[in-house]
């Protein structure tokens, strides 16, 4: 390897973990046709993964060979990058909590911004837009429950909730009873 695809990797090597490498970035290494150019090779080389139209990531080396950096600081990279919310769906929400026994099969995220996906590897992420109210209380549990129960649906929130109150925090239940629910069946009698 030599040339620009070479700096890009230096450049790439030199960044933490999850670190979103796009194209604008890297345009101090060269111009922007041959930097397109260059991170196309490294994902196909397997030295970078594409991650999405326009955004790279340097895979991780362990000692059983690459993976795909961790799924949530990744995400919590792209989130960053391009100004959006990004959080666990409603079922992830659901099986942390405790309301379902079901692993998702899928990695679905809710986003304020445009449904797409993302390719880590051989895993697969969907993005899908939500509405403001699913997004609220982001990497808070009270924000899980909000979720949880959109994804379990109007009829099981009155059990989803006497199975989930117990174990928030007092700063939890205040944050659920401030927001307002998004059915006629509520959460405010917590």
């Amino acid at each position: 390897m030599r040339g620009l695809p070479k700096h890009i990797m230096e450049h790439a090597r030199a960044l933490p973990e999850a670190t979103p490498l796009c194209p604008r970035a890297l345009l101090h290494l060269g111009r922007r046709a041959a930097v397109d150019q260059a991170l196309s090779r490294l994902a196909r080389s397997g030295e970078l993964m594409r991650i999405c139209q326009g955004v790279y990531m340097r895979p991780v080396k362990t000692r059983f060979g690459l993976r795909a950096p961790r799924l949530g600081k990744a995400l919590a990279a792209l989130s960053t990058l391009w100004g959006e919310t990004i959080v666990p769906g409603g079922g992830t929400a659901a099986n942390r909590l405790g309301l379902t026994s079901q692993n998702p099969v899928r990695a679905v995220y809710l986003t304020s911004s445009s449904n797409r996906r993302l390719r880590f590897g051989s895993s697969v992420v969907e993005l899908r837009h939500a509405p403001r109210w699913q997004l609220v209380a982001p990497h808070r549990k009270a924000g899980d429950v909000i979720r949880a129960l959109a994804w379990l649906g109007p009829e099981e929130i009155e059990e989803g909730l006497e199975s989930v109150i117990p174990a928030l925090h007092d700063e939890d239940r205040d944050e659920l009873s401030a927001r307002e629910p998004p059915c006629r069946t509520g959460w405010h009698n917590l």
